[in-house]
């Protein structure tokens, strides 16, 4: 191993987070003398509670639709990917005792199924290579005058001399982790551009709040949604999402509106058109392998065989039952009437609600409940491969302080994995 620098011109790497500790440990690896700076009394809570505590540390898809999750932005992280992805990632943590397993959509955790133990493996990472780390250490400010990194100052006004700094301080979202934002405020102050943060993977709220408190808990498994931008004239076109979201898979509603993947995974484009004056609608498409002629068919034989049912009675069938009540109170078929009395023409009105039950979104949770942060520093004024900064030499700014929020799946995790062990690597052999 190299020897170690003098304490001015050392690595000062600020959070300890998933980016923060991986970067730690790659530039103690290469032998620069390194200190973390940690504000919480721990290191990497958000990763503690990623992946409902289980990590999905990355995901099995080939690099090229890997990066498609990023939308128009993922194009930055391409050559990055070339040097540190998702083999190298794995090849890590089973170095330091994780071993991993691949589940549904390409999902790659923890074969323990413990997020502790992929932090636990990190911080190994740091430690064993020297790194010293510092918890209750906020870090207030980046210190570098004439554009050059000098060191930092802590929130209790004690300055540190570093020759490289890594700005790894995590988003605004999860502020109980630790992610508060102030990263942001610390990279604006030094002259970088903050693309306005929006929440990202955040539950929506609706109009229709009393009917969606009606159906609070209520979840849905195999069902498909579309959201639909509507302009002032009334006409409606397909929200594009920024990357490709599952034909079918599984929603909730909550006393405030809808959650769960299928509306985690859209939410990113929602608020972002719902911040450009549009109003989305959400179609919730209930029966999705059948088309609405065929609903409709099925329905008549069902009214049918069951002639003296309730349409409610029936539809529970079908749909959960709590849906099942609203679906008929919306149909506007009197609750007492038995299904063979129901017209063709209420009955094809049943088929549609069914394949485009609909919801007018107002929304979202806010930014802290988001559970990534959209927006942040913009990406051309980063280096792809070093993450430094293009204003202040010896300054890296890797994770989701950088705009480069991606959909669920692993995909965020990698990319702060990657951005720190690249900024960590050429901070070190810059020393």
């Amino acid at each position: 191993m190299a020897a170690r620098s003098e304490t001015g011109e050392r690595v000062l790497v600020v959070g300890g987070g998933a980016a923060g500790l991986i970067a730690a440990g790659r530039a103690a690896e290469v032998g620069a003398s390194v200190l973390l700076l940690e504000k919480m009394t721990e290191p990497g809570r958000k990763i503690l509670v990623s992946g409902k505590g289980r990590c999905n540390v990355t995901n099995a898809a080939p690099l090229s639709q890997f990066l498609h999750y990023y939308g128009r932005n993922g194009r930055f992280l391409r050559n990055a990917y070339h040097r540190f992805f998702r083999e190298d990632l794995l090849e890590l943590l089973a170095r330091y005792g994780v071993a991993t397993q691949t589940e549904r959509g390409g999902r790659i955790f923890p074969a323990s199924g413990e997020a502790a133990d992929v932090r636990d493996a990190l911080l190994r990472y740091a430690v064993a290579h020297g790194a010293e780390l510092r918890y209750r250490a906020e870090v207030q400010q980046v210190v570098a005058p004439q554009s050059r990194v000098e060191g930092v100052v802590l929130q209790d006004g004690v300055s540190l001399p570093g020759h490289r700094v890594v700005l790894a301080t995590g988003g605004a979202s999860w502020p109980a982790t630790g992610s508060t934002g102030h990263g942001y405020v610390m990279a604006q102050e030094l002259g970088h551009t903050i693309v306005p943060l929006q929440p990202a993977l955040v539950p929506l709220t609706v109009v229709e709040r009393s009917l969606a408190k009606t159906l609070q808990g209520v979840s849905l498994r195999n069902v498909h949604c579309r959201f639909l931008a509507r302009d002032a004239r009334g006409r409606e076109r397909p929200l594009r999402i920024p990357y490709p979201l599952p034909d079918t898979g599984e929603m909730l509603f909550t006393h405030f509106g809808v959650s769960g993947p299928l509306i985690l995974s859209a939410s990113m484009a929602v608020v972002a058109a719902l911040r450009a004056g549009r109003e989305v609608i959400l179609s919730i498409d209930l029966k999705p392998g059948m088309d609405v002629e065929e609903v409709h068919l099925r329905l008549q034989r069902e009214f049918e065989d069951h002639s003296h049912q309730h349409l409610r009675t029936l539809l529970r069938g079908w749909i959960p039952s709590a849906l099942a009540d609203v679906l008929a109170e919306l149909s506007v078929v009197e609750s007492q009437r038995e299904v063979h009395r129901i017209r063709a023409e209420e009955r094809a009105d049943i088929a549609r609600l069914l394949k485009d039950f609909r919801w007018t979104i107002s929304g979202s949770l806010p930014l802290a409940s988001g559970m990534v942060t959209a927006g942040g520093v913009a990406l051309d004024e980063i280096d792809p491969v070093t993450f430094e900064s293009r204003r202040i030499e010896g300054l890296h700014i890797v994770g989701e302080l950088l705009d480069l929020a991606a959909d669920t799946g692993g995909f965020n995790l990698q990319a702060a994995f990657t951005s720190g062990y690249l900024a960590g690597t050429a901070a070190a052999e810059d020393i």
